[in-house]
């Protein structure tokens, strides 16, 4: 598929005098200052913590004032369960009433172990909570070891009790905070003080992230500030906001075609979040993701290789797509290597080759899935997923929307994968074992 001519930059807003300053000022050897700064989604203040695996608050024992004893999960109503967030470097500790701060035992880095009620240590980065924003709340990431607050086996039963353990998904690893008036619990040494009243939140534009109605898309956004020049790699811990502005490839990510070894803009570890970034004319290989990660309302005005490559080591480590879109992709948009999940949804793309592909190639196959959900898709293009249903595939799609009557899109191809050579196409359409959709989940636009 022949590229075509990149579409001018739009307009942007004028950034003032003062912002421009500062935003040069923290550039420094090509990686933007902003790094892995985490998004201020939440005050500090008093919380109630309701786990979404079973609607049960996180608790301390109410009959065990000891240091070192496991905290739990209790219907919502009863005693300890309101928690102080007070910052902490990129977090937050968690105080208990009485005191006590919620910390992984001995400092652990391992999964599965116990968070417990125990003395709080200024600094101690095993009692400092990152909170990260994900569909249906919030995960709690330990700043010490990396893992999410989590209930034991994924329970939903009360009296389960707490622990760390790998980030993804999991309802377990997800909690609602919940601000509460009620008074602060006492700070060791100090004097409680009352909770601020919470102010009214202020009605919002809906974004790319907030809830539409099905087949309801954003417009493309304006970027915001002066473009921020990349030449090498940004790497992501922990969360990476973008604050809407324009990131561009220079030196060695001013690549925009089709070479495979070209370098990532950024590169996301296991559990990291990218949000509100624009990657402009040049994206050298995108977005790279090590493990279980999130991006949310990321934009490619024109995408080289790839616009994101899934690059996992587990299958229980999922890739979610939130929001956003891509233009410009001779080939594909988001590629699958590694084992695991890919989660698109509430995206749009067009002219593209694929949106989704399943590695045909690679020396080590998987079995991989996708899920797609209130997508569109707009022509030209060629195909919605490319899936290998010989290694087991699956593509899950509903609610995708395809504009362009005049240019079929396969929405579903299924191939035979290799590890060396080309794979070759063996069917297409919905069937019961891997692509799982029926006609009523596509809509048809002109």
């Amino acid at each position: 598929m022949t590229k075509r001519t990149i579409r001018a930059k739009r307009g942007r807003t004028a950034a003032l005098g003062s912002a421009v300053a500062l935003l040069a000022a923290g550039i420094s050897g090509g990686l933007w200052a902003g790094a892995n700064a985490v998004a201020p989604t939440l005050q500090p203040g008093v919380y109630i913590l309701v786990g979404a695996a079973g609607g049960l608050c996180l608790s301390a024992p109410a009959d065990d004032d000891r240091d070192g004893v496991q905290l739990e999960q209790q219907p919502c109503g009863k005693e300890r369960q309101r928690w102080r967030l007070a910052a902490a470097g990129d977090g937050y500790t968690l105080t208990a009433d009485g005191g006590a701060c919620a910390g992984v035992q001995e400092a652990r880095t391992s999964a599965g172990a116990a968070v417990q009620r125990e003395p709080c240590r200024k600094g101690a980065p095993s009692q400092s909570w990152i909170t990260k924003a994900v569909d249906g709340g919030h995960q709690l990431v330990n700043a010490g070891s990396g893992k999410c607050l989590a209930v034991e086996d994924g329970s939903g039963e009360p009296g389960a009790r707490v622990q760390q353990n790998s980030c993804d998904s999991a309802a377990a690893k997800r909690w609602t905070l919940k601000a509460t008036n009620a008074a602060r619990p006492p700070t060791p040494g100090g004097t409680p003080t009352p909770t601020a009243t919470a102010k009214p939140t202020p009605t919002v534009k809906p974004t790319a992230t907030t809830a539409r109605p099905p087949g309801s898309f954003p417009d493309w956004p304006d970027p915001k500030g002066e473009d921020v020049p990349l030449t090498a790699t940004q790497k992501v811990t922990t969360v990476f906001d973008g604050g809407g502005r324009r990131f561009v490839g220079k030196g060695a990510l001013g690549g925009s075609g089709q070479s495979e070894k070209q370098p990532a803009m950024f590169e996301l570890a296991h559990g990291a979040v990218l949000q509100d970034v624009i990657l402009g004319n040049t994206a050298a290989d995108g977005v790279h993701c090590k493990g279980s990660c999130t991006l949310r309302n990321v934009w490619w005005e024109n995408v080289g290789e790839d616009a994101a490559t899934f690059k996992s080591d587990s299958p229980s480590q999922t890739m979610t797509v939130n929001g956003g879109g891509a233009r410009d992709a001779a080939d594909k948009v988001f590629q699958h290597n590694g084992p695991g999940t890919f989660v698109i949804r509430n995206f749009q793309v067009e002219d593209f080759g694929k949106l989704y592909r399943s590695c045909g190639n690679c020396k080590t196959q998987h079995s991989r899935h996708l899920e797609i959900d209130n997508v569109r898709v707009t022509a030209p293009g060629k195909a919605v997923a490319g899936i290998n249903s010989n290694f087991g595939d699956t593509a899950k799609i509903s609610r995708l929307v395809i504009e362009g009557s005049g240019h079929p899109i396969t929405v579903c191809q299924r191939f035979q994968g290799v590890t060396r050579g080309e794979p070759k196409p063996i069917g297409s359409g919905p069937d019961a074992s891997h692509c799982l959709y029926t006609p009523a989940d596509v809509t048809h636009r002109p």
